[in-house]
């Protein structure tokens, strides 16, 4: 009987995996056909590589590197009303002004094409990229590629041609009024392909001030859905966006193409290999400043007295 038993499961599972579509754990099926992220192999064979997305990133682990400088955004805080889709994956919007960044030892400029969400359930953890093991309960990626490039196939040929910063999220007590925008969106694009135009909106808006963007980490990797292209350089950021309960819930709201929630949209960390993952030098700055200033200040006998 265990026998017969172990033979019905092995057939179960040869059933279930081959060439089909790909999909999240919370929404994987035999019926359709469809790869869980263990399987995306199946559905495209560069998510086997050796330089796979996302990554646990061990702190003690990273190596200090001053060329991780502060970047440089423009036209981030350019308004404009994009349109937000459920691409059946994730909630996306697509970027149609030019907007750009340099710095942080991008070597050349990237131009934005669009940013998307990953997502636990109903707050829960759902980062892709974990921070000492710890998952957060949300993740943006703001997609870009370089500028002299005019599509994105052509920008995934290039070992750097796309560069991707991540934001992580945390809950805070109270909304955050800049992503109302968006919450309010998502109540019109709970379908698969449901899109609608997003109130007026800037990128800058999305994401911290700059002055809290020098603290970030960098690694070379991958996609983090099929085709899981090793063209991407990333920037992980330190510092997260608060989101409240409510506004984190909103996006489990959205659902997959056979109306099953959206929830739990995020690829398992991958092995690092033999990569590398380098922090900025931007708390070390900051430090130096204050330390100068104070030096500065002594010696101009500007200390105020005991």
């Amino acid at each position: 009987m265990q026998r017969l038993l172990l033979l019905i499961l092995t057939s179960l599972l040869a059933v279930c995996t081959g060439s089909g579509d790909w999909c999240y754990q919370p929404h994987y099926t035999c019926e359709p056909q469809c790869n869980a992220p263990e399987k995306w192999d199946h559905a495209n064979r560069g998510c086997s590589g050796k330089a796979q997305s996302p990554i646990n990133i061990v702190t003690r682990k990273t190596l200090k590197d001053d060329r991780l400088t502060a970047f440089h955004f423009s036209n981030y805080q350019h308004f404009f009303t994009g349109s937000i889709i459920n691409n059946g994956h994730s909630a996306q919007v697509g970027v149609t002004h030019l907007a750009t960044i340099a710095g942080g030892d991008l070597g050349v400029d990237y131009k934005v094409v669009q940013f998307h969400f990953h997502w636990g359930n109903s707050g829960g953890p759902g980062s892709e990229h974990t921070i000492d093991g710890e998952r957060y309960p949300m993740e943006l990626h703001i997609v870009h590629m370089k500028q002299k490039y005019t599509d994105i196939k052509t920008a995934l040929s290039d070992p750097t041609g796309i560069a991707v910063l991540g934001f992580l999220y945390e809950e805070s007590s109270s909304a955050n009024r800049k992503y109302e925008p968006i919450i309010s969106a998502l109540k019109s694009i709970k379908a698969k392909n449901g899109n609608t135009t997003l109130r007026s909106i800037s990128l800058g808006d999305l994401i911290p001030p700059q002055h809290n963007l020098t603290n970030y980490y960098r690694y070379k990797g991958s996609l983090t859905t099929p085709p899981c292209s090793e063209a991407v350089v990333w920037t992980v950021f330190e510092n997260p966006i608060p989101l409240s309960k409510e506004q984190l819930k909103a996006f489990s709201e959205l659902q997959f193409h056979d109306g099953k929630a959206m929830v739990d949209n995020f690829r398992p960390v991958q092995p690092l290999n033999a990569r590398r993952v380098y922090r900025s030098g931007g708390t070390a700055v900051l430090a130096s400043v204050a330390i100068l200033l104070a030096s500065v200040t002594t010696a101009l006998g500007l200390s105020h007295p005991n």
